[in-house]
């Protein structure tokens, strides 16, 4: 169905995967084991170098009509990237890029396999802010476009759909189509970039990325509110936001598996008062802002049975949080 020796002269022979042992990580993600399907049996795994290489493996599939999976970093948990038929599974692992940081325009240009943690940490370099995050920095560019990745701070900051100003695109046929760019205002034509984000890589895989950026604000600081109850804990979250406290951050977890996690860490869960916990992270134009969030929080969770408020401020601090909550 697919030829081998036709794909290793596209990507060169050490960058096509056969052994089923050697692919194995590429054939899963991070769907619950229970739930997981079962991975095709003849399956090759290719790992393009940049987006012609992209395109040549999807006009050689057009030519021979076989399937093509789009692989990027594999933190799905809904089994999106699983190859369930026979076919090939092109990783975008190589093409791995930050082509620019604008910072005189907000913007980043990035190749798709760039993983969030690498992007996180170019925008930051340069007192930038790339506000959403789904929780797992292993994350690439292209998976969280074609996922249109969400996490927590979608409270504040929305979706990645909100962020995406330009993509570049292989169509099934081989095509590339660029789309966008680097401006915030862009009425021209069908707003075909759109369509792609949140495709689930049906329609194209992505190669390159343009996305928003914002100056970094003060803070953040997190807040970690110990309740008794889940209905107490649940009652809080509009009761902040009806208060005019809009969190760049807000989640529900238990303490049980807080502290579970934190053991198989090697590590310790700082809250140890309550049953449950409201992981909430404010930002704020200035320190005074921060702080007065911080309060205004604590105060209405209080008001609504909380029983204790730990306020991480320090980056050591709220990274130790945020570590044990991106594990469980």
């Amino acid at each position: 169905m697919f030829d081998v020796d036709r794909l290793k002269a596209i990507v060169g022979e050490d960058w096509v995967v056969t052994d089923r042992n050697q692919m194995a990580s590429y054939l899963i993600d991070e769907t619950y084991t229970g739930l997981i399907m079962k991975p095709a049996d003849d399956v090759v795994v290719v790992k393009p170098a940049n987006e012609d290489e992209v395109a040549q493996v999807m006009r050689l599939a057009n030519e021979l009509k076989f399937p093509v999976y789009a692989r990027g970093g594999g933190t799905g948990v809904c089994a999106g990237s699983i190859p369930t038929r026979d076919g090939v599974v092109v990783s975008l692992e190589r093409l791995d890029k930050v082509l620019e940081v604008d910072k005189e325009n907000l913007m980043v240009v990035a190749e798709a396999g760039v993983t969030l943690a690498q992007l996180l940490e170019a925008v930051e370099a340069e007192d930038l802010l790339f506000p959403p995050h789904p929780g797992d920095e292993g994350a690439q560019l292209g998976g969280l476009v074609a996922c249109n990745a969400g996490g927590t701070r979608a409270v504040k900051y929305g979706v990645v759909r909100n962020y995406v100003k330009g993509l570049r695109v292989v169509l099934p046929t081989g095509e590339t189509v660029a789309m966008g760019g680097k401006l915030l205002k862009n009425n021209t034509g069908l707003d075909l970039m759109h369509l792609m984000i949140d495709s689930e890589g049906i329609l194209g895989i992505v190669t390159q990325v343009v996305l928003r950026l914002y100056p970094k604000f003060a803070g953040p600081a997190t807040l970690v509110v110990s309740f008794e109850d889940r209905r107490s804990a649940i009652r809080a979250v509009p009761r902040i936001l009806q208060a005019g406290v809009i969190p760049m951050a807000i989640e529900y977890v238990d303490r049980d598996l807080m502290e579970d996690t934190a053991r198989y860490l090697g590590t310790n869960w700082p809250a140890t008062k309550g049953k449950c916990h409201l992981i909430v992270i404010v930002t704020g134009t200035n320190d005074d802002d921060v702080y007065e969030q911080c309060q205004n929080v604590s105060d209405i969770c209080e008001a609504n049975g909380a029983v204790d408020t730990l306020i991480a401020e320090s980056r050591e601090e709220q990274a130790h949080i945020l570590h044990i909550r991106s594990e469980e």
